[in-house]
């Protein structure tokens, strides 16, 4: 895929699923919580994944949906400490690295912008080291919307300086690349594969990458 990289000034860039493997979180939410859930209530298994999925349908789109403190309250588990549990399985997607570097060297400002909560972002930051690689991070939890709402949009602008014209947004979830794009972001690009245990996905509209290295070298 051929970038313009002389009409990118700034790169905005998701977590979970974008620079880092969406695998941990699906293993998570779908077999590792309901296990652990399963054992507090003393339930089946099956039983406590309906539970958690029916919860998680009535919260999809909002800051509780993200919030490890909102669902460490609903389920009377502590949500952090169960992610630490599996933090082993915490990776960043191939070429990432390559490709944050490539970026500072063409001197393109690298910001990280996420609906992780800040615990989850910690502990993620502390196992990959990606700040390193960045030039400022962002959760939405800062500013009390998600990325699908465009008062995110508007409250990051007030944070950091970019011109939307100018601006690359890489995102796995379609309906946070229709609310950039809805804000005025330019350059929009999908991740078509988040997750490396599943296949490749449509990204309906929005041109899509599965790697990195499809976009490398930055020139």
């Amino acid at each position: 895929m051929l970038i313009d990289w002389n009409d990118i000034d700034t790169v905005l860039l998701d977590m979970d699923g974008t620079l880092l493997d969406l695998q941990f979180d699906n293993f998570f939410w779908h077999t590792h919580l309901p296990k652990r859930y399963a054992e507090l209530r003393n339930i089946s298994l099956q039983k406590a994944k309906n539970i958690i999925s029916t919860m998680s349908r009535k919260m999809k789109g909002t800051l509780n949906w993200y919030s490890t403190e909102y669902w460490s309250k609903e389920l009377t588990l502590d949500i952090y400490q169960l992610k630490k549990e599996i933090s082993d399985q915490i990776r960043i997607r191939p070429f990432a690295q390559e490709f944050l570097g490539q970026l500072k060297l063409r001197g393109k400002k690298r910001i990280l912008i996420t609906n992780a909560h800040p615990q989850s972002l910690e502990l993620k930051i502390s196992i990959t080291k990606i700040d390193t690689l960045l030039d400022s991070i962002y959760t939405s939890h800062q500013f009390h919307h998600p990325k699908e709402s465009q008062k995110f949009w508007q409250a990051l602008s007030c944070k950091e300086i970019f011109n939307p014209k100018k601006t690359l947004f890489i995102d796995d979830s379609i309906g946070i690349l229709e609310a950039a794009n809805q804000y005025g972001i330019k350059h929009l690009l999908g991740i078509s594969q988040p997750d490396s245990k599943k296949n490749a996905v449509s990204l309906d509209s929005f041109s899509s990458i599965t790697s990195f290295d499809e976009i490398l070298p930055v020139v």
